[in-house]
């Protein structure tokens, strides 16, 4: 298994794959390999989302305290632009964000808790896999609208057809909910 931390503490993670002329084998996800590379949350619940356009936003999504989750996210087909802000006051990143693209057969993203996260999708029949490490609770549900100015995030759209959840239309600005968040 081969990690890199590729902004404050989100970590990619590749699972080594092993081929020969019947096709591929790889050990996807082991705790004790994880916790090798200091990963040590234990995910309690799988999450599959299917997007059936291109251009389909999902989040900026995060858990308030005590239900605060840290995910680890897969792309099983297609291909998701892949965002990540970090919410912790403490953290030298604190109201900072980085992207990176995912596509299918790339290994997992770590994103620990107290990071805003959401993605859009790149391909048509985009199938995203997370790993989460605490259960939902529709009282600690919160999320920052996709476009806000305050983060000015430059996602990949290819036209002016984005695709929003009713729920991620109508999600709150930073500058509206940054002194209610307790992550």
């Amino acid at each position: 298994m081969r990690s890199e931390i590729i902004f404050s503490d989100v970590v990619r993670v590749e699972p080594i794959i092993h081929s020969d002329e019947r096709g591929s084998f790889s050990e996807d996800y082991n705790y004790k390999e994880f916790s090798k590379i200091g990963i040590e949350d234990k995910f309690l619940q799988d999450n599959i989302s299917l997007s059936l356009k291109r251009n389909t936003i999902r989040g900026m999504h995060f858990q308030k305290k005590p239900f605060s989750q840290s995910k680890l996210v897969k792309v099983l087909s297609g291909s998701i632009f892949d965002v990540f802000i970090d919410l912790r006051k403490q953290s030298s990143t604190y109201q900072k964000y980085s992207s990176v693209t995912l596509g299918s057969g790339e290994g997992w993203l770590y994103i620990p808790e107290g990071f805003a996260h959401g993605f859009c999708t790149l391909e048509d029949d985009t199938k995203v896999l997370y790993k989460v490490n605490n259960a939902y609770n529709s009282d600690s549900d919160s999320g920052i609208i996709y476009n806000d100015p305050f983060f000015s995030i430059n996602w990949p759209l290819s036209t002016n057809s984005t695709i929003l959840s009713k729920k991620d239309k109508n999600l709150s600005s930073w500058e509206d909910i940054k002194n209610k968040v307790d992550l």
